[in-house]
């Protein structure tokens, strides 16, 4: 359903990254994927469609992340990168047009800003209505209780303190009028709002009721279950930085932590909860950045750009090589296999350096056997050569760690050949 709702969206995006991008033969004269009216035309005529319908494709894939636009330029985003192999980019795609229900159609003309930001406010009880109804409802019912929500609205915004005998808020000198918005006719804005709606895909609208859609019906599902995720964060770190909900999911088991990524993921933007995450996996704390990663395995496809692009990254790099292989379909036992030597010996250390932070001794020397070397001493060389920053301080703790005197001395001599330059 999402496919067919965004087909024609993807054709003209597809369109004009085959048609304007930079370098194209038949680029525009700034050689920026514009739409202007003379793209529009050739866009209508390379594709059989009239330049309204090209351009109201071309605002869907906007709305969808088919394309990013950046001040007077567009380049495709990732969504359309991923369009033909991944369902959730598409599904994600669909979702962001029906956040964006608002600017799908012009609102209508006369009415008070503030009006329409309360009607826009108070759609979703509306929406959650029509999903739990399950079928047709009345428009004058969902208008009553828009009137009622509306009403909520604005008495939460006009709990304020009053200084005693004197009507007006604390510490304001000039009387404030609490509702400006409060004599709108709510019935034309609700018609706008239900037209919007059905205009994305989410609700069909006619003969005075509304009715979810399938597609509509999922994502307002979705979206309650988001809300009900947060609302459950197991640890209680969801209002926190992302360093600090990692730090607080080290000491949780597995699908506990899993847990807590998702209620913290779901409390925030995808974007801005990426780019926290890779802040986070970017420190100094090795059992941060691991933990990080995990959390972007929860995000999956959303985060496949971001973690493409600190690849190249030395400390991210087998992180970031690991994560890309598991999201291709590699079997996560056999992902270790797309790193090199190299960069597997790199994690080794850093993997070692989060448990001799956080772990016990024990943890260490077991760790021992997780190394691709077949022997310590061969370990212990390629170890120096990798020049992980916190090499002595993980041969020091193994080496106060380990059980057998003869290993424990040559870890210490070789941290003391590190730590020398030797």
């Amino acid at each position: 359903m999402a496919r067919t709702r965004l087909a024609g969206a993807a054709r003209v995006a597809r369109w004009a990254d085959a048609a304007l991008g930079p370098g194209r033969a038949g680029a525009t004269t700034d050689g920026k994927a514009t739409l202007s009216a003379a793209t529009a035309e050739r866009a209508a005529a390379e594709l059989g469609l009239s330049t309204a319908q090209v351009r109201a494709d071309w605002d869907t894939a906007r709305l969808a992340g088919l394309v990013e636009v950046h001040g007077d330029s567009a380049r495709p985003g990732w969504r359309l990168r991923a369009w033909d192999r991944d369902d959730s980019a598409v599904l994600r795609g669909w979702v962001a047009l029906f956040d964006a229900w608002s600017l799908a159609c012009p609102e209508p003309d006369g009415h008070e800003p503030a009006a329409v930001a309360e009607v826009v406010s108070a759609m979703p009880q509306v929406l959650s209505f029509l999903q739990l109804s399950a079928g047709p409802v009345p428009v004058e019912q969902l208008l009553d209780l828009l009137q009622q929500r509306v009403t909520e609205l604005r008495t939460e915004r006009c709990e304020v303190s009053y200084e005693p005998g004197t009507g007006q808020p604390a510490g304001s000198p000039d009387p404030v009028d609490p509702a400006p918005a409060a004599d709108t006719p709510l019935a034309p804005l609700l018609d706008w709002a239900l037209r919007a709606l059905a205009s994305v895909g989410a609700l069909t609208y006619g003969d005075g009721q509304a009715t979810l859609t399938p597609l509509g019906s999922w994502a307002v599902w979705v979206k309650l279950e988001q809300i009900c995720v947060a609302a459950q964060s197991p640890a209680g770190n969801i209002e926190q930085s992302a360093e600090d909900m990692l730090r607080g999911c080290a000491q949780l088991r597995p699908n506990a932590a899993r847990a807590e990524y998702r209620a913290w993921l779901a409390a925030r933007p995808v974007g801005s909860a990426v780019t926290e995450l890779i802040g986070a996996a970017r420190g100094d704390d090795a059992l941060l950045r691991g933990l990080a990663f995990e959390a972007l395995r929860v995000v999956g496809a959303p985060a496949e750009p971001d973690v493409r692009a600190v690849v190249d990254e030395p400390a991210l790099r087998p992180y970031a090589l690991l994560w890309l292989a598991e999201h291709d379909g590699v079997d996560p036992e056999d992902a270790h296999q797309v790193l090199t030597r190299e960069e597997a010996t790199w994690l080794w250390v850093d993997t070692a350096a989060a448990v001799a932070d956080h772990g016990e001794a024990p943890m260490l020397v077991r760790h021992l056997e997780s190394a691709v070397q077949p022997s310590v001493p061969q370990l212990l060389d390629e170890v120096r050569a990798v020049g992980h920053p916190r090499t002595v301080q993980v041969l020091v703790a193994l080496a106060a760690a380990h059980p057998d005197p003869a290993l424990a001395k040559a870890v210490r001599r070789a941290a003391f050949q590190v730590h020398t330059g030797g």
